[in-house]
C-alpha cells in the first residue's frame, strides 16, 4: 500500500520488536512485500538458493543461540521444498518459525496461482500451523508463533501469509505491536512434592539413569546434566542421534543401559531410540519415570511399556525447569554414591584402542578414523570451536570421534543434506568460532549451491568431504544383507568437490593419503573463505562400539 503501512510492515516490525536480527529466506512472488518491508529495518536477510536451506539455517541458528530462528519462503513449490527441513527441526526439538507466502484469501477456492492447503500440510511436521487471517493482527500471529516454538518441547511453528494480508493496510504502532511478554514461552513446572518423590526413587535405585532428549543436548543443557550428575551421582545422559542407544558418540552406552533398574526420562520419549523399552535393550524389570511437557508422550510411554507396574510416575512438566528443580532439591538430600556412575561414564567414553592408529587398506585413501584424528587436532587449537556433522557412514565416524565445545548434528530425523546450511548458520550465530563440518560426497550434492550463499555473505567455514564416490550407507546395507555380488546403483562419480567450491568463489583443497590434512585444514582457516577439503575416503561401515 503506497504511502502507508501494510501487513508486511507489521510482520517485520513485530519480528524486530521481539529482538529478531536475522532472517533466512528465499524470494518469490507472494513474499516480496516482506522483502520490501525489511528495507531500513535492523534485520539482516540471508538470501539462500533453496528453501530447505533457509529452514536448515533457522534450525541451526536456533540450536546454537537458544532463540527462535526465522525462515521465510514463498508459496506452492517453494513452500513444499521447506517441508522436509521442518521435519528435521521438529525431531531436533529446535524452536523456529517458518513464514510462507500463499495465494490471496480473497481467491480461496477459485484455483488461484499456487493455491494449496499449506497450513494443513505443514501441520504434520510442526508444533502448530495456521493461516494469518487479518493484516491488522499479524503481529499477534508472530508473537503467538514465537511463544509456541519455545514453550514445552521446543519445535517449529508455521504461519502462512496470504498475499492480500501482506498488502492490506495495517497500523504499525505501539497499539498493534506485540509486547515483550507476548513472545515469552509458557512454562509447566514440576511441583516440589513430585520432585521429592522422583529423587526418593532415584536414591533407592541401585543402577538409575536420567535421560534427556535433544533440547538438553545444547544451549546450557549439558551443563545442567553435569550439575545434576555431580550433585546426585546418578548418570545423566542426553540423546539426540537417530542411532539411539547405538549412537557412536555415546560409546558403549547400550551395554550399561541394559543394566539399569530405573530410567527417569526428562523430555525424552520412550521411542525407537530406546528400542521402546523392550528387552534385551532395557531390562524387563527396569522401572520408568516419565517427565514430559506433552500428554501424548506420557500416553505413548505407558502404551510401549505395556506392564503398568513398570511406570512409577508420569508427570506433565517442561524439561529444563524440571531438571533445574531436581538438581536444586537434590542438594538437600544425602546420596549414597556407588561405582555405577563411574561405570556408565567409562562406557560412554569408551572407544576401541585400534581407532587411534587405524589406517585404510587402500594406499590412496584414508580411514575415517584417521581423518577424524586430524580434524580433532585442529579443533583442539580453538576454545570456541563448532563441530557440525551430517548423517551417513562418514558422519557416524565423525560423531564418534570428534569433540568440540558446540555440536550440531542431523538429529533423530536421520536426515542428510543439511550440513552446509547448518555451517553457514553457525557462522552467523558464532562469528568468531572455528567451524568444521563433516559430510559425505552424497550429502554434498543436496545443497552445493549454498556455497554461493556463503561466499555472498562472507560466511567462512570448512567442510570436510569424505569422498568415496559412493552412497556408502546403502552400499553397506547391500553388502551386509545381500552380499558382494548384489551391489547395485550406489556408485557416484569421483567428483572433485574442492573444485566445485572454488568455482563458487570459495577455497578448495584436494587431500589424498599422502597429503597432510592438518596443514590443508589450516590453509582453509587462513583464507577466511567458505572452504572445502575433499578427502579421499575408504568405503568403511559406520562404527558399532562393543567392549570386549
Amino acid at each position: 500500500m503506497a504511502g502507508g503501512s501494510r501487513g508486511a510492515d507489521l510482520v517485520v516490525r513485530s519480528l524486530t520488536s521481539a529482538g529478531v536480527e536475522k532472517l533466512f529466506a528465499l524470494s518469490g512472488n507472494q513474499i516480496m512485500p516482506v522483502f520490501d518491508a525489511c528495507i531500513d529495518q535492523p534485520l539482516d536477510l540471508f538470501h539462500v538458493r533453496h528453501e530447505a536451506a533457509a529452514v536448515h539455517m533457522a534450525d541451526a541458528y536456533a540450536r546454537l543461540t537458544g532463540e527462535p530462528g526465522i525462515a521465510l519462503v514463498t508459496a506452492g513449490p517453494g513452500f513444499c521444498n521447506a517441508l522436509s527441513a521442518l521435519y528435521v527441526a521438529l525431531c531436533a526439538e529446535s524452536p523456529l518459525v517458518l513464514l510462507s507466502g500463499c495465494s490471496p484469501r480473497s481467491l480461496a477456492g477459485q484455483g488461484a496461482f499456487q493455491e494449496m492447503p499449506q497450513a494443513e500440510m505443514a501441520g504434520h511436521v510442526t508444533k502448530a500451523s495456521w493461516m494469518a487471517e487479518d493484516a491488522t493482527r499479524v503481529g499477534d500471529d508472530i508473537a503467538r508463533a514465537m511463544r509456541i516454538a519455545r514453550s514445552g518441547r521446543p519445535g517449529p511453528v508455521h504461519i502462512t501469509l496470504p498475499a492480500d494480508v501482506l498488502n492490506d493496510a495495517a497500523d504499525v504502532s505501539a497499539k498493534t505491536l506485540p509486547r515483550a511478554e507476548d513472545f515469552a514461552p509458557t512454562l509447566t513446572l514440576l511441583d516440589h512434592r513430585t520432585a521429592d518423590d522422583v529423587l526418593d526413587k532415584l536414591s533407592k535405585a541401585k543402577r538409575p539413569m536420567l535421560l534427556t532428549g535433544a533440547s538438553l543436548c545444547r544451549s546450557g543443557g549439558p551443563e545442567l546434566l553435569h550439575a545434576f550428575q555431580e550433585q546426585t551421582g546418578v548418570p545423566a545422559v542426553g540423546m539426540e542421534s537417530p542411532r539411539g542407544i547405538n549412537d557412536p558418540s555415546l560409546g558403549a552406552f547400550a551395554e550399561v543401559l541394559a543394566q539399569a533398574d530405573l530410567l527417569v526420562l526428562v523430555g525424552k520419549p520412550l521411542d525407537f531410540t530406546l528400542r521402546f523399552g523392550n528387552e534385551p535393550f532395557v531390562d524387563a524389570a527396569c522401572k520408568v519415570i516419565q517427565l514430559d511437557p506433552e500428554m501424548r508422550v506420557l500416553e505413548q510411554t505407558a502404551s510401549n511399556l505395556g506392564d503398568s507396574s513398570r511406570l512409577l510416575l508420569a508427570e506433565l512438566t517442561d524439561a529444563v525447569p524440571a531438571l533445574e528443580r531436581l538438581t536444586e532439591m537434590a542438594a538437600q538430600k544425602q546420596w549414597d554414591r556407588s561405582d555405577w556412575c563411574d561405570e556408565v561414564t567409562a562406557a560412554i567414553a569408551y572407544r576401541p584402542a585400534e581407532w587411534n592408529t587405524a589406517t585404510a587398506d587402500d594406499s590412496q585413501r584414508r580411514h575415517p578414523a584417521e581423518i577424524c584424528r586430524d580434524i580433532q587436532t585442529v579443533l583442539d587449537e580453538s576454545d570456541d570451536a563448532v563441530f557440525i556433522s551430517d548423517g551417513g557412514e562418514f558422519g557416524q565416524w565423525a560423531q564418534a570421534c570428534i569433540r568440540a565445545p558446540q555440536r550440531v548434528i542431523n538429529g533423530t530425523s536421520g536426515s542428510i543434506g543439511s550440513v552446509i546450511p547448518f555451517a553457514m548458520a553457525a557462522r552467523v550465530a558464532c562469528p568468531d568460532a572455528r567451524i568444521v563440518a563433516t559430510l559425505g560426497d552424497g550429502t554434498f550434492g543436496f545443497q552445493p549451491a549454498e556455497f554461493d550463499t556463503a561466499v555472498r555473505y562472507n560466511l567462512p567455514f570448512t567442510a570436510v568431504v569424505g569422498n568415496d564416490a559412493c552412497w556408502n550407507a546403502e552400499h553397506q546395507i547391500q553388502l551386509r544383507d545381500y552380499g558382494p555380488d548384489r551391489l547395485f546403483a550406489c556408485d557416484l562419480l569421483p567428483t572433485p568437490y574442492d573444485a566445485v567450491v572454488r568455482d563458487f568463489g570459495g577455497h578448495g583443497e584436494s587431500v589424498s593419503r599422502s597429503d597432510d590434512l592438518v596443514a590443508a585444514l589450516n590453509r582453509t582457516f587462513d583464507t577466511n573463505k567458505p572452504a572445502c577439503a575433499d578427502v579421499a575416503l575408504e568405503r568403511t561401515a559406520a562404527p558399532v562400539i562393543r567392549r570386549g
